[in-house]
């Protein structure tokens, strides 16, 4: 498939860091470094814009490695770019760690990832089919 994206940013267009890798690296577009404080969340501008094809969908994703050694992560993740928004894709970081932290201008501050989707024809039921697991939900296998 094909990704079209405006680039009005001052960094390289995103690429997948590896042959096989599921997402694309997506960079910040800020002039200045940006200090986030414990807890405090801040939308990050990347000065990218995409055109989707109909039926896809791209998912912004934290980076596991800021995740793992600053804290930071990718608030309402994944987020959602749908096929027929074409404004600017904006990140909304947060910081979880104790510490403040701060995002340079270019910092790699998450990944992207084109998905495939289809939309539901919502059928309203009175009932639903049994199934073996009902409605065994939370911990039901014992996973809590």
């Amino acid at each position: 498939m094909e990704l079209k994206i405006k680039n009005l940013s001052n960094n390289p267009l995103p690429k997948y860091e590896s042959e096989q890798a599921a997402g694309m690296d997506i960079r910040c577009n800020i002039d200045s470094p940006v200090t986030l404080q414990p807890m405090e969340r801040k939308l990050f501008p990347t000065g990218l814009y995409i055109e989707l094809p109909i039926g896809y969908e791209a998912q912004i994703r934290p980076r596991s490695g800021l995740a793992l050694k600053r804290g930071i992560t990718v608030l309402n993740t994944p987020g959602t770019i749908d096929a027929d928004y074409r404004g600017e894709i904006g990140v909304i970081l947060i910081n979880l760690s104790n510490e403040a932290q701060t995002i340079e201008p270019g910092e790699r501050i998450c990944q992207m990832v084109i998905a495939q989707h289809e939309q539901a024809c919502v059928k309203e039921v009175v009932t639903l089919s049994e199934t073996e697991r009902g409605t065994g939900g939370f911990g039901h296998s014992g996973g809590f």
